[in-house]
């Protein structure tokens, strides 16, 4: 075999092992603290606890987002312009949603009555009733779109979510613009970081 041979071998013998793990890097369906949200043109800025926002006149409109909720029931981003919405994209599937649920529970509770409306967007659950579940064993009462292909997710500009990461979540000003967003698990203190600034926008 000659030398040139043997070195493409080698070379390829190397490169798959690497082809792999970028494979399940990409297709990695659950992230537990990533912080980056890829690039595209939302205008973003990343502070030093990873949470992005972009300022009040630079921010990108959201995207139309309308489908089904997890009853069934017709569910459209538009009923909510005026408020300020919270939107979390998670799977019963993901231990860090499990982790942050009890956390949006209790907030979207707390600003109910200042104009805040918190959607889920459950996404890559193929059946319902695993999702249904897990509203349920948290005490979810606010609605989230039936997304098991991420089709509504694709709406998104680039870099609002990271599809690969799930649990995200973008918080959409009273005009129905984004204005913040976070890759992976939230508490309370650091969601409220996130949304008390938009609740006090005029």
């Amino acid at each position: 075999m000659s030398y040139g041979r043997a070195s493409r071998r080698r070379f390829t013998l190397l490169a798959a092992p690497a082809a792999a793990v970028a494979l399940a890097l990409t297709l990695s369906a659950c992230s537990s603290g990533s912080t980056t949200g890829g690039g595209g043109d939302t205008n973003f800025v990343t502070g030093n606890g990873g949470i992005s926002t972009a300022a009040k006149g630079e921010r990108t409109d959201a995207p139309k987002l309308d489908g089904e909720s997890l009853d069934g029931k017709k569910l459209d981003l538009a009923d909510y312009k005026g408020k300020v919405v919270v939107l979390n994209a998670w799977g019963s599937w993901c231990a860090p949603c499990r982790l942050e649920a009890k956390y949006f529970t209790k907030v979207a509770k707390a600003t109910e009555a200042q104009g805040v409306q918190f959607v889920g967007v459950n996404t890559r659950d193929p059946e319902r009733a695993q999702a249904i579940s897990f509203e349920k064993d948290f005490g979810v009462t606010y609605p989230s779109f039936y997304d098991p292909t991420g089709k509504l997710l694709l709406r998104f500009p680039k870099g609002t979510f990271k599809l690969q990461s799930i649990p995200s979540t973008v918080v959409i000003d009273r005009e129905g613009r984004l204005a913040a967003r976070y890759v992976g698990p939230l508490d309370d203190t650091r969601l409220r970081e996130m949304l008390d600034p938009l609740i006090a926008e005029k």
